[in-house]
């Protein structure tokens, strides 16, 4: 993607930033059993897999050990490139274990670890536990990737750990005891040291996912001011509404209006969902999971847009001509001359409700127009359109 002065830059996911983590703390642990010991190798830099088959390479921000437990850390500082990505700069931190209650000796098993191993017939596949620690969130609604009671690490995330620390359990050329039938088994926890506070800047608490962040990523590759996070968002807190039981789902183009909403007619906050610009999308969703009854919220801009059957109200996406406006509500009956001109829609917006006789008239048949743009992409399913003043009260409906 390319803005109008350079090509923006691609990051990584916090996904990948934890498989890179995980990698480099099995490394450690495979190659330096014995914490402290003078001739310790430092991990600076690993490659890991991705889901597409490519590769990438990441460096190690901080890695070690802990002498009791035959415990290895290492932590990854996530780059999301030009994203505007609430967790960039975020240390992604793995932490693994060896786990000797794998049916080997205890002797054995640190045996095997000082040794290292690499991939023989005769060995079957190590069990690989991922939990979540510290700054990670815990799923406690139904309805998402993971099931409740799980941290929030979603399946592709948990499937590059798992390759990941499979490469890292690979990469010697020691071979392992003949006696030995099984390769170590590994504990692996991912946490994020500020994971909690990054959480409360996004939309975790609506999807039931408390405590921390999620490590998500179903590519490894976070593109900058891509659509693919947010619509994500939206379809899964629609995944938790249905799982809920709710059988109407609230779209709002922002916090003000969705407060409004709920001020008035007080939903279960799981029926509310933070659509933003994505209106056509927002609407197809919710006619796919099957809800009831929309309910479509927004100020006077957005709802202008949507009246004028735009599909993404975002700015970026075209920006809003004042003339057009105008030209919308001469058609809707609602008479602005023709020789007032506009910068904004605020501007129209303060006019109707100065010059018009009617305004609430007015603002009810903008609602009407929305209503029928918004169920002919819902397929025909209900919905009612609520418009909120820039007071943060609604004052029309369609209905």
């Amino acid at each position: 993607m390319e803005s109008k002065s350079k090509k923006l830059r691609s990051g990584y996911t916090t996904g990948a930033c934890a498989a890179a983590a995980a990698k480099a703390a099995t490394m450690l642990l495979m190659r330096n059993a014995e914490c402290g010991m003078p001739n310790a190798e430092k991990i600076l830099n690993v490659e890991i897999p991705f889901p597409d088959g490519s590769r990438a390479a990441f460096k190690i921000h901080d890695a070690g050990c802990r002498m009791q437990k035959n415990t290895t850390y290492a932590s990854v500082i996530k780059d999301a490139g030009d994203d505007p990505d609430v967790t960039n700069g975020a240390e992604i931190r793995a932490e693994v274990s060896l786990n000797a209650e794998c049916g080997m000796r205890p002797a054995l098993a640190r045996a095997l670890v000082v040794a290292g191993c690499r991939r023989n017939a005769e060995l079957s596949n190590p069990e690989i536990i991922i939990k979540g620690g510290k700054g990670v969130g815990a799923v406690t609604k139904p309805g998402l990737a993971m099931p409740v009671g799980e941290a929030a690490i979603n399946p592709v995330p948990r499937r590059m750990i798992r390759e990941a620390v499979m490469e890292a359990l690979t990469l010697s050329d020691s071979q392992i005891p003949h006696s030995a039938s099984r390769i170590p088994h590994l504990e692996i926890t991912i946490s994020v040291p500020e994971g909690e506070a990054l959480a409360k800047k996004t939309l975790n608490h609506r999807l039931g996912i408390i405590g921390g962040i999620s490590i998500l990523g179903t590519t490894g590759i976070v593109k900058p001011l891509s659509d693919e996070a947010w619509t994500a968002t939206v379809s899964s807190s629609m995944d938790v509404a249905r799982a809920m039981g709710r059988e109407e789902v609230v779209l709002s183009t922002g916090r003000t209006s969705e407060k409004a909403h709920q001020k008035k007619y007080g939903l279960p906050e799981d029926s509310y969902v933070m659509m933003g610009d994505y209106t056509e999308f927002s609407l197809r969703e919710a006619k796919q999971h099957g809800f009831k009854r929309i309910h479509l919220v927004a100020q006077w801009a957005k709802m202008i847009k949507i009246a004028m059957a735009t599909p993404q109200t975002h700015v970026r996406h075209g920006a809003l001509v004042a003339e057009k406006a105008v030209d919308l509500l001469s058609t809707l009956g609602i008479k602005i001359p023709r020789r007032k001109e506009f910068n904004t829609t605020r501007e129209i917006y303060d006019f109707i409700y100065s010059e018009i006789r009617d305004p609430q008239s007015a603002m009810e048949t903008v609602c009407i127009a929305a209503k029928r743009y918004a169920e002919e992409i819902a397929s025909g399913a209900p919905v009612i359109v609520h418009l909120v003043s820039y007071e943060g009260e609604i004052l029309a409906d369609s209905e």
